[in-house]
């Protein structure tokens, strides 16, 4: 019991730290624990509430570096560039905030611009859930 506990606390905090800049993958993590219990929800559910609260603390971090970065200076071109794509595409374009290093952008720029929270949490948690369901899935069918 206490090694499905682990496995679980561990599943969480690396999915977690996934979802930061740290260049960590958590879908091996979910594969080898779904495979070896033969258990697809928990485990999906874990890795994405991880996943989800770190992409949420990119979100605040960016949201604050944008704040301290507005007062001191003017908007660059690239800053201008980027929330322009952000607008053309909406808030839709995070369902591929899974994705490596474009995910960790979309996220930090959605901080940044102040998307609003409720709507960058739910295509953040559509893209994230959607992409542990078919690693699941697929680690349960080997």
């Amino acid at each position: 019991m206490i090694d499905i506990l682990l496995g679980y606390a561990a599943l969480f905090a690396w999915s977690f730290l996934a979802a930061t800049v740290l260049p960590l993958s958590s879908e091996a993590a979910l594969a080898a624990l779904v495979h070896v219990q033969q258990q697809i929800a928990l485990p999906v559910l874990i890795a994405t509430l991880g996943n989800y609260l770190g992409a949420c603390t990119t979100y605040w971090l960016a949201a604050q570096a944008a704040k301290k970065l507005d007062q001191r200076q003017e908007p660059r071109k690239g800053q201008e560039r980027a929330a322009r794509l952000l607008r053309r595409y909406g808030p839709p374009v995070l369902l591929l905030s899974w994705v490596p290093l474009l995910g960790d952008a979309l996220v930090a720029l959605a901080g940044a611009l102040s998307m609003p929270f409720k709507l960058f949490s739910l295509w953040v948690i559509l893209g994230k859930s959607a992409r542990y369901l078919a690693i699941a899935w697929l680690a349960a069918a080997l």
